[in-house]
């Protein structure tokens, strides 16, 4: 690897990621151009870029474009804010030739739509593995304190970052075949064991008072602090999700999927989304039939799964 690229794929390695792992991979390969890298071809055969390609052009489809705004739409009164591809904290080189959305676009839309005396409503589109990490805490609280109604619509993936976000809005709705979860962090990182493709050797050499400035991965003391720090992460993670869904971050941790994916149905019947329906059907709404409060929708959620684990225990 060339040593301008080993820097690129060394600086996507130096931060958590809250990401199906496949995409990182990916990443990685895209950044550093091995267009010919397995993981690419595995990401593609799950037929995820087209689908994602699709939500884009929903989006540029719907309605006219939202004053002010970067990416975003307006429907009647219904703000449309893209979350699709890989979510960068701004954007990139890497986000733009991965396809992804830069959180700080997302956000800044956000803030766009709430501001806007025609916008009474705002549906995030998602469509996304997931991302960087920096920045989702913050933007999670604005979100669950939005001043106007925030529904998420998953017609794809909403994955990991992705749901971090997703969490957040009053309500979740999910296309028959979409799937949420991916709920962890992961950080990708490579010790040299022999000289680079160019005949070179790396030497990494850290100041004596600062032995865990790079945590080695090849020793005990070095994972345990790399698992110190994603633990510490997910914590911030699930306590997001337990508050965006109205749960005990016990609750998220048992039942919402333990880092795996769960399909439509079974995110639901586990209360990690409200239920099934359609884009067009959420855009056709009138924002009268969204003005449920957050934590009304959530209670009702929250009673009908209660409900039917109740009737699977009778049963």
């Amino acid at each position: 690897m060339k040593p301008d690229l080993s820097a690129l794929v060394a600086a996507i390695r130096a931060q958590p990621w809250a990401i199906v792992p496949e995409y990182l991979d990916a990443i990685e390969a895209i950044a550093a151009r091995a267009l010919d890298d397995d993981v690419l071809a595995k990401v593609s055969a799950d037929g995820h870029e087209a689908m994602m390609a699709a939500s884009r052009a929903a989006v540029a489809a719907v309605g006219r474009r939202l004053e002010g705004a970067q990416v975003s739409t307006l429907r009647g009164a219904t703000a449309v804010i893209p979350v699709v591809g890989t979510i960068f904290p701004r954007a990139s080189m890497v986000g733009a030739s991965t396809g992804g959305t830069a959180l700080s676009t997302i956000m800044h839309d956000m803030r766009v739509a709430w501001a806007n005396d025609d916008v009474e409503r705002v549906v995030m589109l998602v469509d996304s593995p997931g991302g960087v990490v920096s920045g989702l805490g913050e933007a999670a609280e604005a979100l669950r304190a939005a001043p106007k109604p925030i529904t998420a619509f998953v017609t794809g993936m909403g994955a990991s970052a992705a749901y971090w976000l997703a969490s957040q809005a009053g309500e979740i709705v999910l296309d028959r075949s979409a799937r949420v979860g991916s709920i962890g962090v992961v950080a990708s990182m490579s010790r040299q064991e022999g000289p680079d493709s160019n005949g070179r050797r790396a030497y990494e050499v850290v100041s004596s008072g600062a032995p865990m400035k790079r945590p080695d991965p090849a020793t005990e003391e070095g994972r345990a602090a790399i698992q110190e720090e994603l633990d510490a992460i997910e914590a911030v993670f699930v306590a997001d999700v337990a508050a965006g869904r109205g749960v005990s971050a016990t609750r998220v941790r048992a039942d919402f999927g333990q880092g795996a994916m769960k399909t439509a149905a079974a995110a639901i019947e586990a209360g990690m989304a409200n239920r099934i329906g359609t884009l067009e059907g959420e855009l056709s709404k009138h924002p009268g039939q969204t003005r449920a409060t957050r934590a009304g929708g959530r209670a009702r959620a929250s009673a009908d799964l209660e409900t039917r684990r109740r009737a699977a225990e009778r049963n």
